[in-house]
């Protein structure tokens, strides 16, 4: 993991100090991270990665679902990474239900609407694609629908990906707007690569380079200490990512079905998420 750390290294060194809606950070615009999936999967092991939270927020995802409690269910979490977002005094008085959080990832991947009132399943249309047309070059999935950011309890920080497939290898491509790089980057990098490497297994490809173009890079004053504390520390050899071979498609995915072999990591540094 590398890579990351050269990113909050760049930061501290180089990043622009500014205040924002929710305090103050220190960030640059616009930096890449390719990570090769051959040579291991991209777990954070400078601090430990809570991977559970990954698995289970993407397969919340996946189902199409904008319910903390379903969320809860599927992590077997009193709380959540989203139970604060869903409790915002902004946002409360929105939702619909206790738990709504409006239509966030899942509904925008699940159920785009069109204009005529039906929806679109763009993760079911990407899937189509890709087996029976894998060299198109429209196989694009995006959350970030201009006329419903009012109806979210957060509008979408990983805004829009892309699958590039070749010589029987499957890539991705994701753009995020705002990244929180000590908290969030690392849970991202490790859920879009698990995202690919469950696409490629069910449309019957290898997963190979998971690259993400972070726009705002930004690591949040509060969180200094902890950042530099995780680069202090050495990175250790990137776990392997185990799918149960016998899965074929997206929704017979569960979280017994997905799991990190040999991750090994230093211990967890606490932080608080800022929302």
């Amino acid at each position: 993991m590398k890579i990351y750390n050269d990113v909050l290294k760049k930061i501290m060194a180089e990043g622009v100090n500014r205040k924002g809606r929710n305090g103050w950070t220190r960030g640059v615009f616009a930096v890449q991270m390719r990570f090769d999936l051959e040579k291991g999967f991209p777990a954070v092991t400078t601090k430990q990665l809570a991977f559970g939270l990954v698995k289970s927020e993407l397969l919340w995802f996946l189902e199409g679902s904008s319910d903390d409690n379903r969320l809860k269910e599927i992590s077997g979490k009193d709380r959540t990474i989203w139970t604060d977002n869903a409790e915002a005094p902004y946002w409360k008085p929105k939702a619909k239900f206790s738990g709504d959080l409006g239509r966030i990832y899942g509904v925008q991947w699940r159920s785009w609407q069109k204009p005529n009132g039906k929806t679109v399943d763009q993760i079911a249309r990407l899937i189509k694609t890709l087996r029976e047309n894998p060299n198109d070059r429209r196989l694009v999935v995006t959350a970030w629908n201009p006329g419903e950011l009012d109806e979210m309890a957060l509008p979408p920080c990983h805004m829009i990906f892309q699958f590039f497939a070749a010589k029987g290898k499957l890539s991705l491509h994701m753009t995020q707007r705002s990244c929180d790089m000590f908290l969030g980057v690392p849970f991202n990098i490790a859920s879009y690569a698990l995202l690919l490497s469950m696409v490629a297994q069910v449309v019957g490809m290898k997963p190979n380079e998971c690259v993400l173009t972070l726009n705002d890079a930004h690591i949040y004053r509060t969180h200094f200490k902890a950042v530099k504390e995780q680069l202090s520390r050495k990175p250790l050899c990137l776990p392997k990512l185990w799918l149960n071979p016998n899965i074929k498609e997206l929704a017979q995915f569960t979280m017994e079905d997905i799991k990190l072999e040999n991750y090994k990591h230093h211990p967890p540094i606490k932080a608080k998420m800022i929302v």
